[in-house]
């Protein structure tokens, strides 16, 4: 309660004001701990991912097989490809068809990044479809 001052001592009277002093910095201190506590609710974790279960989709009558190996050689189907003439290839293969897909298989030593040289490649040859083969989850070994 507060009373106004600016008048004679006997005529005090009361001043009817809401005092919102106490209210703004109740709302500082929450935005404070908000915009502490928000960016510490955005940390990445690091995932172990699962091997896929997935029903197989079906295998085409003659699939376009890519295979990188794990000394990092190249084949298209059962035989050898030059990394320089990884498009030739592929054109020669799918009758310049670049909306076949391509079946890309890794073996597992392979690392993430040259897996991603190798699709680089294939988009640049403008062959967008791509699929990747793996082992079924239960023929995975424990």
């Amino acid at each position: 309660m507060s009373a106004r001052l600016d008048q004679s001592e006997e005529s005090l009277s009361e001043l009817h004001e809401i005092n919102v002093t106490p209210f703004i910095d109740v709302m500082l201190v929450l935005l404070i701990i908000f915009m502490i506590a928000a960016p510490l609710a955005t940390v990445d974790i690091s995932v172990n991912l699962p091997a896929a279960n997935a029903e197989p989709s079906p295998r085409p009558d003659k699939p376009l097989l890519l295979t990188l190996k794990a000394d990092l050689s190249v084949s298209l189907d059962n035989g050898a490809v030059n990394r320089a003439g990884l498009a030739d290839a592929l054109d020669r293969a799918t009758a310049g068809d670049k909306q076949q897909r391509v079946f890309l298989r890794a073996d597992k030593a392979v690392s993430y990044g040259n897996l991603m040289s190798l699709m680089n490649e294939l988009r640049s040859a403008g062959y967008l479809h791509v699929a990747l083969v793996g082992l079924e989850a239960d023929k995975l070994a424990p």
